[in-house]
């Protein structure tokens, strides 16, 4: 049967990860707006609305089951919250004591993991909305205490039974949509990396290098996410029966990911040796379209098809033909480059491979270690554990905890010293805009009160232009499901949509036009109040942890080079304590791009580091770079590490960890002796005479690696200068 551009068009629309979100919004909003027009008591129109916004805040990526226990828990801290609120709203002391010990240790469970973090952000949201919906009431009154959280609670759980049924209707499409965006990531890593291959004088290599540091970042991001996902859909990781297909694809993506990182040599020595050849151009054209063929593949999951990535095979087969012929000239300068070179060619023959492979993963996956890391807690102890292990000042969740109570307290004693009307906007202002780091808040604080003064306007025009209630109750739904769609990625846009929305549903029960003065200076109230929380209340500059932070991206590194050289060893397996170091190491990578891009939005006294922050993540993603590279090519030859080998191996794990110990406790790191230079210069001439292929990439790997830790030690030493 044809397809007609609609259904092309509702495919592509399923394909987007908010469109599924927004749609269970979109029938939870319509269904309730449906049932108190029909009823005629459109006074129960706003808590059920934020019943349901709350619940679907509080939404965590779960199979069905899972998804059930975690809305009966989700409705069970709503139902306290709201009924803590009605008890506690007309004793000002109790409820300010209240709400700063249910907000500090609400945001402590952030600590456990992302669940709890969702849920307890989404219960401290319901609580001011039940606030909000009392002062509409003019306080609490003891014969209907009941009346406002049963409504608030009713919306979360309507919300809740369509998100469980979803769930259990469409189990995989989360994970695929994840798996698709670890490809899109990958597509755009390997664009990335092929611009290094550009033979281009004074090409701005390290400007490229940064790019790629950062886009790693949002690799591993993607790969973290799907695996979360995977882990909680595979019953005991094992017997996943359809979903092993889709875990395959996922350990494929960490292979391409590995070879993709991989670097065999300096790009500005290729580029150089290679400039009047076409070799590096090929190299060029083959990553582009392998990153050409993860886009397809990504398209290609989401939508059930099979991908061609024919011209990638081709350009493979041109970047072969290439270095075969530079061989055939016999040039002794371009020896040691031509190893390189073919190395090179062989590890992105096995990423072609790889793609192959993801038409039928399950196919290439067999007798293979499929377990996967459990970061979640078992039991009470490890939620006690891992909540005690935080409370520190020098912990940022502690610190965020802290913040964010005063601000709340701060802003519940503002709204009684002048009494504003509708003042608890002014603590859902706050909840929203107090980030963790400085950055995060800044951005959030504009984009809030842009979106704000946005809605506001939107709202006047539009309960001005259709006075009629069944259009502004129509504009309120399709407004709140706008919210969802846009709050992923323009958050501007998303705060108007809201405003909007609470300005339509009170123009039900009211005059909305009554809302739009104390909404905006609310609004700017509580996004002030969080300013100076995150200022002023243990502020946490990310500049401060940046040694730190460089020293555990070394530790991780040397962990990875361990797990590798255990391999050369004893033989390729990948096995989790492998998989596990080889993560922990680009975690770490990317950690340190992330908490750099935080530096660099802090006020300028405080991001005087960030220029030696960024020439060390330069030269610690090289590092993990050549890492990769031994990673990538550990099946080719076992027990390959001699004398020399071995040697140079131990000191380079030795300077790694001296380095990672001076960093994170900001000591000065003393240079190399002579030794090791003259280690690493041996190992280069036995690379040069060395004929067995497997074991030159290693004396070159590691040579390079050596090579590699003066530019670190000097960045580093900077670092612990300042």
């Amino acid at each position: 049967m044809p397809s007609t551009p609609l259904s092309q068009a509702l495919r592509h629309l399923w394909t987007l990860e908010p469109f599924a979100y927004s749609l269970r919004v979109f029938i939870a909003l319509a269904g309730v707006m449906v049932l108190c027009w029909w009823r005629g008591d459109m006074a129960s129109l706003i808590p059920l609305f934020l019943g349901i916004i709350a619940s679907a805040l509080a939404e965590t990526d779960d199979n069905w089951q899972d998804r059930l226990r975690a809305l009966l828990v989700t409705l069970g801290c709503f139902t306290v919250a709201a009924l803590a609120v009605e008890l506690l709203f007309d004793r000002p002391w109790l409820f300010a004591t209240g709400l700063a010990l249910s907000t500090f240790a609400m945001t402590m469970l952030g600590a456990v993991n992302q669940r709890y973090a969702t849920i307890a952000s989404a219960t401290l949201i319901l609580a001011i909305y039940t606030m909000i919906g009392l002062e509409q009431r003019g306080g609490a009154a003891l014969d209907e205490l009941w009346h406002e959280p049963a409504l608030l609670v009713a919306g979360a759980a309507w919300y809740g039974a369509i998100s469980v049924v979803w769930s259990a209707l469409f189990s995989r499409q989360p994970l695929k949509q994840a798996l698709a965006q670890v490809f899109r990531e990958l597509a755009r890593y390997l664009v990335l990396k092929s611009a290094l291959f550009e033979p281009l004088r004074d090409l701005d290599v390290e400007a490229r290098r940064l790019a790629l540091a950062r886009q790693n970042g949002r690799v591993v991001e993607a790969l973290n996410q799907a695996k979360e996902m995977l882990f909680r859909r595979l019953p005991g990781q094992r017997d996943g029966g359809k979903l092993d297909r889709y875990l395959h694809l996922y350990f494929i993506a960490q292979d391409i990911h590995e070879r993709a990182s991989s670097t065999h040599y300096p790009y500005v020595d290729l580029a150089a040796a290679f400039f009047h050849h076409d070799v590096l151009f090929r190299a060029q054209r083959l990553l582009d379209q392998q990153g050409r063929a993860c886009k397809a593949l990504s398209r290609a999951l989401l939508l059930n098809r099979s991908f061609d990535h024919a011209q990638s095979g081709r350009a493979l087969e041109d970047l072969d033909a290439s270095v075969a012929h530079l061989r055939a000239q016999g040039r002794p300068e371009w020896r040691d480059l031509l190893h390189s070179l073919e190395a090179l060619v062989a590890n992105l023959a096995t990423l072609e491979r790889a793609l192959a492979g993801a038409q039928q993963p399950e196919l290439g996956a067999e007798g293979g270690d499929d377990t996967l890391y459990d970061r979640t807690p078992r039991g009470v102890k490890d939620v006690r554990e891992r909540i005690l292990a935080q409370l520190t000042p020098g912990s940022p969740v502690f610190r965020h905890a802290l913040r964010l109570t005063v601000t709340l307290v701060t802003g519940y004693g503002v709204l009684h010293l002048i009494h504003p009307t509708q003042g608890y906007w002014i603590l859902l202002t706050s909840v929203f805009v107090c980030r963790p780091s400085f950055g995060a808040t800044r951005r959030f604080l504009w984009q809030r009160i842009q979106g704000t003064v946005l809605g506001l306007l939107a709202g006047w025009a539009l309960i001005t232009l259709f006075p009629a209630p069944l259009v502004q109750a129509a504009i309120a739904v399709f407004a709140g499901v706008a919210f969802f769609a846009l709050r992923g990625r323009h958050y501007t846009l998303a705060t108007a949509s809201i405003t909007l929305m609470v300005l339509c549903c009170f123009n039900q029960v009211g005059d909305g036009f009554g809302l739009i003065w104390p909404r905006l200076f609310d609004t700017l109230l509580g996004a002030g109040i969080a300013g100076l929380a995150v200022l002023l209340i243990l502020p946490d500059w990310q500049g401060r942890r940046l040694h730190r932070q460089a020293a555990a991206a070394l530790a991780a590194n040397r962990a990875y080079l361990g797990a590798i050289l255990d391999q050369y060893d004893q033989g390729k397996r990948d096995d989790l304590g492998y998989r596990l170091a080889r993560r922990n190491a680009h975690n770490a990578d990317a950690e340190l791009s992330t908490l750099l891009g935080n530096v660099l939005q802090e006020p300028g006294p405080f991001r005087k580091d960030a220029d030696t922050g960024l020439r060390f993540l330069l030269h610690s993603h090289t590092l993990l770079n050549y890492l990769s590279t031994l990673g990538a090519h550990r099946g080719e030859g076992e027990g390959t590490r001699d004398a020399p080998i071995g040697e140079l191996a131990t000191a380079i794990e030795a300077s790694l960890e001296r380095l990672a110990r001076g960093l994170d406790r900001r000591e000065p790191v003393a240079g190399e002796d002579e030794a090791f230079g003259m280690l690493t210069a041996r190992l280069e001439r036995l690379a040069g005479e060395e004929t067995q292929g497997a074991r030159r990439l290693l004396q070159t790997q590691l040579a390079l690696i050596g090579r590699q830790l003066g530019p670190l030690r000097e960045a580093a030493t900077q670092l612990v200068a300042r």
